[in-house]
This record gives structure tokens, sequence and C-alpha cells, in this order.
């Protein structure tokens, strides 16, 4: 008795004192409206097909991918869905936003553009390896 006591109070100060963390749009600001949508929370037996049937209900879906390990081929949890227009691309988070795909919740949103890939630049003051003279009497 004194242990299942001793459980439920470390149970309510433990849940008692949590504080949910800040919203989605404090945290992120929010992607332009397009028709390329990210989701995420994707279960690992989800497949594009499945993916693309979900979503068709609420406008024409021009492609669906679901990201997957080189390796294993799951899933790895997030995919991308593209719309014809952007009316269904709002449909689209309207309606599979915080639902439930394959008994996981997914999130929907407008996909971020990738960022363009950095370029290696050399500095013009570094100076090519140089051997040591140990390193030269090894040969």
């Amino acid at each position: 008795m004194a242990v299942a006591y001793a459980r439920g109070g470390l149970f309510r100060r433990v849940f008692s004192t949590f504080n949910p963390p800040p919203a989605a749009s404090a945290a992120r600001p929010q992607a332009d409206p397009s028709t390329n949508l990210f989701v995420s929370g994707l279960n690992k037996s989800t497949t594009t097909e499945k993916l693309k049937e979900a979503f068709v209900k609420f406008g024409e879906v021009v492609d669906a991918k679901v990201v997957t390990d080189r390796v294993t081929g799951y899933s790895r949890g997030f995919g991308f869905v593209k719309y014809a227009n952007l009316e269904g691309a709002a449909n689209g988070i309207k309606g599979m936003d915080g639902k439930f795909l394959d008994g996981w919740v997914i999130f929907a949103e407008y996909a971020r553009p990738r960022p363009p890939p950095q370029q290696y630049q050399a500095s013009q003051t570094s100076q090519p390896y140089q051997t040591s003279e140990a390193a030269s009497n090894y040969q």
C-alpha cells in the first residue's frame, strides 16, 4: 500500500509540473504556401502508395514519395506530397495534419525549399601538406 501511494505521489509530482513545449509556429516560421507538402511522423511500414491514397481525397496528387533508408528500405518517417494546385495542398494540410495514418499521428505542412548546396572554398593562405624529415626518411 505504501509503495502504491509513493508511486502515485511521484506520478502526480512528475506530471503536475509538466509544461508543454511552445507552439510549433513559435519555434519555426511557417513556410510559404506551395504545392509541395512535407509529411512527418510516418510509420516505418508506410509506403508511397499508402501516403498517396491518404492525400488524394483532398485534391489531385501529382506525386507522393516516402523517403526510405538505403539499406533497409523502410520509411525514414517522413515524405513529400505534391499537389496540382495550391488549393489541393491547403486542403491536404487541413485534412491530414494531426490525423492517423497506419496507426501513427502524422503532421503535414508546406515544404521548405532546399537550401543551395554550400561549395567548399579553400582559403588562399592554406599551404599544401608538407612532409617532415622523419616522414621522408621513412620511405
